[in-house]
Parts: C-alpha cells; structure tokens; sequence
C-alpha cells in the first residue's frame, strides 16, 4: 500500500498532479483492477479524465515500479500497488476474482529456475488458477 503517494511520485522524478494522485488512490483502493474500473473510480475522486490518460499513467506509474502491472492470459490487465515482494496471484476461472498469494516456500523460490540460460533472474509470475469459495458454494446449474 503506497503510504503517501505524493512523495512517491517526487522519489520517483514525477510531477504531482491530481490525475496522478487520483490514480494512486484508485489502484491501492482497489488492487488487482482494470485500467477501466480504475478511470471509473478516478472519474468518481476528481470528475473527468480520458481513457487515454488513464492507460498513459498506469504505463508510465508502472515503469516507475510504483505500481504494478498483471496480464492472465485472456484477460484484461489488472493494476495493484503491491509491489515490494515477489508474489504471485490467485484467480477464480468463475468470476474473476484474484488474491495475492505469497510464494510457495521460503524467500523466493521461484526465481531459482532449473536452468537460467545465463539470465540474471529477478522477478517470477506465476498465476494459480482455480474457482473461488463463493463460486463453489453457488448451486450448479442443472443442464449447463
């Protein structure tokens, strides 16, 4: 969670702008959102702002390592401010829902690969991919 997102944006050589800040609160408000659902809640903080300039700042916040950028495969970007470990994520092939998971064992395992091919290795996305609770304790449509 960014504590205070306007010293952030300076450490990082940004400017400090409402649309910025806005965006920040959107993504830490709401972690693992589309660039869409995270213009919908900037549009509800500060009133109007361009899908374009949404997409441009969450690039450039991600650039930044300010924020953090998730593609399943299929499926929208996802946005979250978690960005000081190596986790991995948890998503319900259901409904959507994705949840941070810690890697499996240890620091970080993951980024010991079999064989490097000389890569120097820093970051490992995994996805598990599952249903969720709520999705499970649903009734199965009969005939579906």
């Amino acid at each position: 969670m960014i504590e205070d997102p306007a010293a952030k944006l300076r450490e990082s050589g940004l400017q400090v702008t409402a649309q910025r800040l806005a965006i920040l609160r959107a993504v830490t408000a709401q972690p693992h959102s589309t660039a869409d659902a995270i213009a919908e809640l900037v549009r509800a903080d500060i009133g109007a702002i361009s899908r374009q300039a949404v997409y441009d700042t969450l690039g450039m916040l991600v650039e930044k390592g300010l924020i953090r950028r998730i593609q399943p495969a299929g499926a929208a970007a996802l946005y979250e401010d978690r960005v000081d470990d190596n986790h991995h994520h948890l998503i319900c092939r259901a409904c959507g829902k994705t949840v941070d998971v810690d890697c499996a064992v240890g620091q970080t395992p993951c980024l010991t690969a079999e064989c490097d091919a000389g890569f120097k290795i820093d970051e490992a996305e995994v996805i598990y991919w599952g249903t969720c609770p709520e999705c499970l304790s649903k009734p199965s449509k009969a005939g579906s």
